[in-house]
């Protein structure tokens, strides 16, 4: 569903998108800037920021960094997330989790995620989910990161103020017997004041669950795969998994060996679905649920009916930001943030506050780097955003393209495969190196591969020559010439 913003906008000569660089400010500026996140996101901003000359404050609720890469057994007392006063899990790693890129595409560019040596470290191209918080960490360590994080505090309320400045409230935070993260009632609210805000908390706490006719009467149990940890809860069940994307391509393969039958449901499929998976004798492809009895009765668009034990939504995540107060101006409708010039900027609010992180289908690591490196020279003054009004009309022509091609308001953030010429804009307008070539071949290759075994394709593939050409680029970084 990706769409090519930025060939269709030049089509249309909007005069926002120039790909040349933006004029150099003589006067470069310090800012006394507050990061909301520790993060993959949250790190790279504050190391960025502090590089450009800006004060930096990361806010962190939880004792270590990495966001939610932070794997925790701990699941939500409520398995649909629906409720608002429930307690929170920031973490949706499942314990068999495993990227599904391999290491070398995903690392930062300037830090590159290779094999590094110690007895619990993983030296896997696609390595499991501590493998990923580890490297996060030697980031961190590496940069010096985490001098800057106030760890264990709650962002409470982040505003502007009449002189366009921001005060953020935030208090301690501290954790149960269970590890879980619990706010200190009694503790006292700190307020302070910060020329700019880059808001870094992630997108994967608030669920979106699927629309099935029938639910409410449907006696079965029901949960989103934020709460899957693993599979043995599920044995002699019969599942039913909702979703074609990363999450429930792992889950519905982790269950099957326990579970009874596992049938996965996907809405981006023909009605008539319904296939076995090969090498397995109980998982079967179906096209979306119909609706769903109060017999227990789930029936599918393709016509066959499977009596099920429980329904795992696999669809995804809502943008979501209670701290936030823009007086309106920044809102969620259908997931589409806005308006955010280039995803990052809401034109009235520029450059003081900002967001990372928003693009979706995307290589995360090297595209929060990019959008770090602007963010932060844009604050200094050393580069400059066009006009509000400019940002607006660019945002506009963007809405219109979306619409023109009939893709739902639900997936402006998705871009997909022209994520690299996104990013290649973004170091445009930094003025440094843009994506590589083998980074974006690679990454290309492995969706092929990930196609044709989806088994497999995490432990064999075929672009053996594009590894040595990005450990060759490697030899540059300090960080891993002396490996």
């Amino acid at each position: 569903m990706a769409i090519n913003y930025f060939s269709r906008c030049a089509k249309m000569n909007i005069s926002a998108i120039n790909l040349a660089m933006p004029p150099t400010s003589l006067s470069v500026k310090s800012r006394h800037v507050a990061v909301i996140g520790a993060g993959a996101a949250g790190l790279v901003a504050a190391r960025e920021l502090r590089r450009e000359g800006h004060s930096v404050v990361v806010f962190e609720r939880g004792h270590e960094v990495g966001g939610t890469w932070v794997y925790t057994p701990q699941v939500e007392p409520d398995p649909l997330g629906l409720d608002p006063n429930r307690p929170i899990i920031h973490s949706s790693l499942y314990s068999s989790l495993r990227t599904n890129l391999p290491r070398e595409v995903m690392g930062y560019i300037d830090f590159p995620f290779v094999t590094r040596p110690g007895e619990n470290r993983d030296p896997r191209r696609y390595p499991g989910h501590r493998e990923v918080l580890l490297y996060l960490k030697d980031f961190a360590r590496e940069f010096g990161v985490e001098e800057m994080v106030r760890f264990e505090t709650d962002v409470i309320k982040v505003g502007i103020l009449g002189d366009g400045k921001w005060k953020v409230r935030s208090k301690k935070s501290s954790f149960n017997d269970n590890n879980e993260i619990i706010s200190k009632s009694n503790a006292e609210f700190d307020d302070e004041i910060y020329d700019a805000v880059v808001v870094c908390n992630g997108h994967y706490t608030e669920p979106r669950i699927a629309d099935i006719p029938g639910i409410n009467l449907w006696p079965g149990k029901q949960m989103h795969s934020h709460n899957y940890r693993i599979p043995e809860p599920f044995r002699d069940q019969v599942v039913i998994v909702i979703g074609s994307s990363a999450s429930a391509v792992d889950i519905c393969r982790d269950i099957a060996p326990v579970a009874k039958e596992v049938h996965v449901a996907s809405r981006s499929v023909a009605d008539e679905t319904y296939t076995k998976q090969p090498g397995y004798n109980n998982l079967w492809f179906h096209s979306m649920i119909d609706h769903a009895h109060e017999d227990g009765a789930v029936v599918f668009r393709n016509g066959k009916t499977v009596l099920a034990d429980l329904i795992m939504h696999c669809t995804g995540y809502k943008y979501h930001f209670p701290f936030l107060d823009t007086k309106g101006i920044v809102t969620v409708d259908d997931n589409c943030l806005g308006p955010l010039y280039k995803h990052v900027f809401p034109p009235a609010l520029a450059p003081y506050l900002s967001f990372i992180g928003i693009p979706w289908k995307i290589v995360p690591f090297p595209l929060f780097e990019f959008q770090s490196k602007w963010i932060a020279s844009i604050l200094s003054g050393r580069i400059t955003l066009p006009s509000q009004k400019e940002m607006m009309e660019d945002i506009e022509a963007f809405y219109s393209t979306l619409e023109v091609s009939s893709i739902p308001k639900r997936y402006t953030h998705c871009i997909g495969q022209s994520q690299f010429e996104y990013n290649n804009w973004l170091a445009t307008q930094c003025g440094c190196q843009g994506v590589e070539k083998w980074r974006e071949a690679m990454y290309s290759m492995a969706s092929v591969n990930r196609s044709l075994r989806p088994e497999m394709y995490r432990d064999e593939w075929d672009d053996h020559h594009l590894v040595s050409e990005a450990y060759e680029d490697f030899m540059k970084y300090p960080s891993a010439s002396n490996l």
